[in-house]
């Protein structure tokens, strides 16, 4: 105990301050999809032009990764995790006192240049904290915190942004991060710097094949369940028949089953690597593939939206790959790892959106994400194949927790 009171030296405490984090980021993410009309009505603009607000926003994530990766590489991870946190607050707060709405836009940018360096600076530090074997476990609880942003964040965000304007939704979002870095300062502790880690050294990681196939992989099986969940509402009101009222259950029901996800796909990723991955990636094939078939009844298509939810497992073992394969760019590799989840849900949504433009029923939207986890899986085998062709060394880390700064 410190002499504050408070358990400083239980890995789950640190768990549960980085999962904070998590769940204010997750929260502010997907929040504004729930505020649009209160957004748009605010700025005098088109409902569809908030978009730009969202694609923002990931755009920073998507930059925000490796430049932050690159340019703190040597600078001590818990202070990191702080800064990154401090930065997400201004860039919420900021956001509410926008004087206009490309202003708006710009300043979404900023909220999300944290996001990928945040999850995987979290990502890094969890690991190290516990046994090599419990790595992917220790990280799908860290990752939790994103997926009860979807369940709890999001549609109480949305809420009380509905009833008492947008702003109250982002100060939210903004407490939350101050919260985190008290939790951080506290529960989180230093770890050794790497004085060898240098801005080219983690650059490193763009250059290397197996990152850049990993990442593919990532991009791939993600890019299935936003395929799916992008669209989850008009699909199961226009094919079921459910009440428009219902859509905050739906995403509910998909936020269970991304929670779900994150723990069984972690306790997989420590059972056997490389055996989990094909295995989480058949089973989006299997259960988005399935939701083709479900959504034409309600409370199928329910069941079909958390199965589909648990899909997310594939996250911790793409974030404990990238970790054995990054060798010295550790940082930046797991950073990485969610800009692609942000490509993912850009790819996915555009694909998807195509499909059900092009005539063909709602619920074809799961054909689209069975299609992209089969092309995940393909690569990871042609990825697998490539390396015993050249004995590839498998660098499973010892090094998750040796190079961290914290």
């Amino acid at each position: 105990m410190s002499s504050t009171g408070m358990p400083r030296r239980s890995p789950r405490w640190a768990e549960l301050a980085l999962a904070l984090g998590g769940f204010g980021i997750g929260t502010g993410e997907f929040v504004i999809m729930g505020l649009m009309e209160r957004v748009a009505h605010d700025f005098a603009i088109d409902v569809p032009d908030v978009g730009y607000a969202i694609s923002s926003y990931a755009l920073g994530v998507v930059v925000g990764a490796p430049i932050i990766s690159a340019l703190a590489a040597r600078v001590p991870r818990k202070g990191l995790l702080i800064t990154l946190m401090l930065l997400f607050a201004i860039g919420n707060f900021a956001s509410i006192m926008a004087p206009g709405f490309w202003s708006f836009v710009a300043l979404r940018f900023i909220a999300g240049l944290p996001h990928g360096a945040y999850f995987g600076v979290a990502a890094l530090v969890a690991a190290a904290a516990v046994p090599v074997q419990e790595r992917g476990r220790a990280i799908g609880r860290v990752m939790s915190g994103l997926s009860v942003a979807i369940l709890l964040g999001a549609p109480l965000a949305t809420w009380a942004g509905n009833l008492m304007g947008w702003q109250v939704a982002f100060a939210g979002v903004g407490v939350i991060a101050l919260m985190t870095m008290v939790m951080v300062h506290f529960w989180v502790l230093r770890q050794p710097i790497d004085h060898q880690a240098s801005p080219k050294r983690e650059m490193t990681a763009l250059i290397k094949p197996r990152v850049l196939s990993t990442l593919a992989i990532a991009c791939m099986g993600c890019g299935g369940v936003f395929a799916v969940f992008s669209y989850v509402v008009p699909t199961l009101t226009a094919q079921a028949g459910m009440p428009q009222s219902l859509g905050p259950i739906v995403l509910a029901v998909f936020g269970v089953g991304t929670i779900i996800g994150n723990l069984l796909g972690g306790r997989l990723t420590d059972w056997n690597l490389l055996k989990a991955i094909p295995l989480m990636l058949g089973w989006c094939i299997l259960v988005q593939s399935g939701f083709f078939f479900a959504a034409n009844a309600l409370w199928s298509g329910l069941l079909f939206v958390a199965l589909v939810g648990t899909c997310i497992g594939v996250a911790p073992a793409m974030q404990t790959r990238l970790m054995d394969v990054a060798e010295d760019a550790q940082t930046m590799a797991a950073s990485l790892n969610h800009a692609a989840f942000n490509m993912a849900n850009a790819l996915g949504a555009w694909l998807a959106g195509l499909t059900v433009k092009a005539g063909f029923e709602w619920s074809s939207t799961g054909w689209v994400g069975a299609g992209l986890a089969l092309l995940g899986m393909l690569i990871f085998f042609a990825s697998q194949a490539a390396e015993r062709r050249v004995k590839l060394p498998d660098h499973r880390d010892d090094r998750a927790g040796c190079h961290d700064v914290s």
